[in-house]
């Protein structure tokens, strides 16, 4: 598949759209920002902070961002997607740290990109969810920008791989439970499925799920990622926090972006849009 280019991004003109490389973790290398501006904005606009999802060993800030263009060109929103080292080339803490610093210099330079540093909702699916998950604790953990909320789609939570779900869906769909194995191998080697795994690398692992920012969670009924999803949501609200929960019916992994004119992928980008919306009124 050929990479979306910079005038499809621009949607006619309705965003500016640059790549910048801004200063990466401590010694490591620079991260680089694909940076889609609302045109025309008179005042800071909310900003969807994107990370990509594939496996933790594909993917660049390129992939999914027209799906979240659509969301950002509905409601009037910038989008900031973040390019990160993959895995197994560079393994944890290298992805989650790429994507902490593309936020926080995102959210540092808020006034420059013109985008309201209070309102950054962080997004991302599969690993990109997992990401995203992964980057709202490191957030509240070191005082780091205050996220606005959090946007999962089917996301990469548990590199644990035996739910319910992961053994039934062993050797089926796109993402079964080999695969994910070979995925959180990649990303954490040895250490995967024992107890040396960070909350940071695997947000299943989190002991405490209290103050983080609202979360949308939603997942496919017939995927290995269903029941880690369930309970991360059902530990927030155990903790004390908000999350709107959806689990599709009959739906695989990936399923709105694969299947886009399926009913069931129409309902999911609906209720993902109507969150944000929610969200975005207060």
């Amino acid at each position: 598949m050929e990479p979306v280019t910079n005038e499809a991004l621009e949607r006619d003109g309705r965003f500016r759209v640059e790549e910048r490389s801004v200063p990466g973790p401590a010694g490591a290398p620079d991260v680089s920002l694909l940076i889609c501006r609302l045109a025309d904005a008179a005042t800071a606009v909310p900003v969807l902070y994107h990370i990509h999802g594939g496996g933790m060993t594909v993917g660049d800030n390129r992939t999914g961002l027209p799906e979240m263009l659509d969301l950002a060109q509905e409601l009037g929103l910038s989008v900031v997607s973040v390019e990160y080292r993959l895995a197994p080339g560079t393994q944890h803490p290298g992805p989650v740290e790429d994507c902490y610093a593309g936020l926080a210099w995102t959210a540092e330079h808020a006034a420059e990109l013109g985008i309201d540093p209070g309102r950054v909702i962080v997004v991302g699916g599969s690993a990109g969810g997992g990401l995203a998950a992964a980057v709202a604790l490191m957030s509240r953990d070191r005082g780091g920008p205050a996220l606005f909320g959090q946007l999962l789609m089917c996301p990469m939570l548990d590199d644990r791989n035996d739910t319910p779900s992961a053994l039934q869906m062993a050797g089926v769909g796109v993402w079964d439970r080999a695969a994910n194995e070979a995925g959180w191998t990649a990303l954490l080697g040895a250490a995967r499925g024992t107890d040396d795994v960070s909350p940071y690398a695997a947000p299943a692992r989190a002991t405490d799920l209290s103050g983080l920012p609202p979360a949308f969670i939603d997942v496919g009924a017939a995927e290995t990622f269903r029941d880690e999803d369930v309970d991360y949501a059902g530990r927030i609200w155990r903790a004390g926090g908000q999350a709107e929960l959806h689990v599709w019916p009959g739906a695989f992994h990936g399923f709105s972006g694969m299947a886009p004119r399926a009913a069931v992928s129409g309902d999911a980008r609906e209720a993902r849009l109507r969150w944000l919306r929610r969200l975005l009124a207060h």
